[in-house]
This record gives C-alpha cells, structure tokens and sequence, in this order.
C-alpha cells in the first residue's frame, strides 16, 4: 500500500545548508569577462528548498539545517526564516554558485561539503526529532549532501535518526546520492521512499538507464531488498514512480527553461502533496503535482519555489511502454 502524507506534514533535514548564488548572464564562455545582469543570494540546501516549496503549498514543515555562524543573522532575513531551524556551526556557510545563460543552461560550481563534528550531527539530529514530535510529522526527510565526521573521516550515520523516528511512526525518505544515499540504503534497506535522478539511480545500481523500463528494473532492485517506493525524477523525460505493484510515469511542459537548480527539491515537494491527497489513485496525483512542479520550478530564475501560480498541466501514463528511450539517458 502507498504511504500518505499525513496531516501532521513534513519536517527536513539537511545536514549541509549553503548559500546559493546565481548569476544571470547573457552569454558564457570560459576565460572571458562576464558581467550579470541579476544576481540572487538565498539560504539553500536541498531540505530548505523542498520545505518552502511545501510551505508554499499549505503543508506544515520545518527544515532544519547545518549552517555556518557567520550566515545566521543573513538567514535570519530569508523570506522562509519561520521555517528556518537553525543549527549554527563556526565559520561560513559553503556557498553554491549557478551561471544562469539567456537561453536557461545552467552552469553549477559547488563548494566542498565541509566536515561535521560528532556533537553538530548529534544537535542536528536531535533538533529533527524534536520538530517531528512537536509537530506531529509524519515525514521526516533526509536531504542533500552527507558530510564525513570531522577527525574520522567516515560519513554522518543516520542509521540511529531513521531508527528513532521509526519508533514514533514517522516515515522516513532520502534524497541524497552517491555514497551517502548507497549508505542509507545499506542501513537502513526498508526505507520509505527515496528520489533519485535519473544518474543518481544508474550510480546507486551501476545499471546503464537507456529506457523507460531500464528505470523501472533498476528501481525495482531496490524495492526487492525493501524499499517502499521510489520517485525518480527524470529532467525532460518527466517524473516516474515505483512501488512493488505500480509504475506511474507523469510529464509536464515548462513555459520557459530558466534556472535547473532546484528544480528536483520542487518536484519532490509536488510528489509529497500529491500523496496527501488520499485518494486511491495517490501515486498517479503524487507524480502529476511532482512533475508540474518540477516544469514549473526550471522557469524560475531563483532554487527556492517563489509561488506555485501558473503550474502547467500534467500528462500522467499508468504503466508506461518500458521501450521508451530515454533523451537523457544515465550510466551508458
């Protein structure tokens, strides 16, 4: 059976917030000069992103997040600073930084995701689970980059916070990827629901994804040690959900490619609100909102959603033709 949404909503963690920077230009080129016609500075990450995407939505959420002393008072002005549950660390926040061109390719330099102290990750986590039981969650969300323990070297265990919200009845999802997400899924095989990208997942199951049906076999790998439900968002091949006995895949039309960057924190927050609705065909409205919200957020400038007016329509195909290419495929 899918998990819902319930009314208690979504609390965020992300254990390596930044501050995003994007530039818009009219052209780029490598060695040359650029001057940009709008730049943008916004507190990010990829849980902050999904939780004011939620927010934006009607869904209670709070994101907790990792940032550096130096940019708490900056994300004390951020138009989402009431979601904000800050847990400061010394120093500056990493700053990411997208090169935004006329004709909406974006060029993304990513700073090194800085160590964390043991007594950071155990302030981090703890903060989480008090959000979850002051706010009744029902979804706890593991988001973005995992960093190593400082002195050690190992990456962030989150076995012990999956476990512990477990034991609340909160259900559990990661968005993360690479080692990180092949960590979380090694502790913990029976999670709720991951989001990969089309590579992230190629990666994770060092399959080649060339079709419709290569995404769906390599998700079900997964879903055979005990993965809930997997939401692999797809770029300009859409949004496809797997569970143990369903496919869904859903595609919707941008009016615009402006800014890719966040763009997957928005169609995850889409999927969330679409399995809020209850209704028994909850994977089909789950993948229809994540892919209209999805086309919607790569026609803003901004990572963080700015409003949800003129979301387009979706096409939404239960069982799709597993021989559908992929335009971009992954791991060939």
């Amino acid at each position: 059976m899918t998990a819902r949404l319930g009314r208690g909503g979504v609390v965020t963690l992300t254990p390596a917030g930044a501050i995003d920077a994007t530039y818009l230009v009219d052209g780029f080129a490598r060695g040359d000069l650029i001057r940009a016609s709008e730049y943008t500075r916004e507190v990010s990450g990829k849980g902050v992103n999904l939780s004011a995407a939620l927010d934006l939505a009607g869904v209670p959420t709070a994101a907790v997040v990792v940032l550096g002393q130096d940019d708490v008072a900056f994300a004390g002005h951020s138009p989402h600073a009431a979601l904000l549950r800050i847990v400061p660390v010394p120093g500056a926040t990493r700053v990411n930084t997208a090169i935004v061109d006329a004709a909406g390719a974006t060029t993304k330099v990513n700073a090194p995701t800085p160590p964390l102290s043991a007594e950071a990750w155990a302030r981090a986590t703890d903060t989480a689970l008090a959000e979850v039981a002051a706010s009744d969650a029902q979804w706890l969300v593991l988001c973005g980059s995992l960093p190593v323990l400082a002195g050690s070297g190992r990456p962030v265990d989150a076995t012990e916070l999956f476990t512990r919200a477990r034991e609340r009845g909160i259900r559990v999802a990661v968005d993360t990827s690479g080692a990180g997400l092949a960590r979380a899924l090694g502790a913990t095989p029976d999670l709720d629901l991951i989001k990969p990208n089309t590579a992230e997942l190629a990666e994770l199951t060092g399959r080649a994804l060339v079709t419709v049906g290569d995404v769906v076999g390599a998700a079900r790998t997964l879903i055979d040690r005990g993965l809930a439900l997997a939401y692999v968002s797809m770029g300009a091949d859409g949004a496809l959900a797997v569970s143990a006995d369903e496919v869904v895949h859903a595609h919707a039309r941008s009016r615009r490619l402006a800014n890719t960057a966040g763009a997957g924190d928005a169609s995850l927050a889409g999927f969330l609100v679409g399995l809020a609705s209850g209704a028994s065909e909850s994977l089909e409205s789950a993948v229809a909102h994540a892919a209209a919200w999805g086309a919607h957020a790569v026609a803003q400038t901004t990572t963080v959603l700015p409003g949800l007016g003129g979301l387009p329509e979706a096409v939404v195909t239960v069982a799709p033709d597993p021989a559908t290419a992929l335009s971009e495929p992954a791991g060939a």
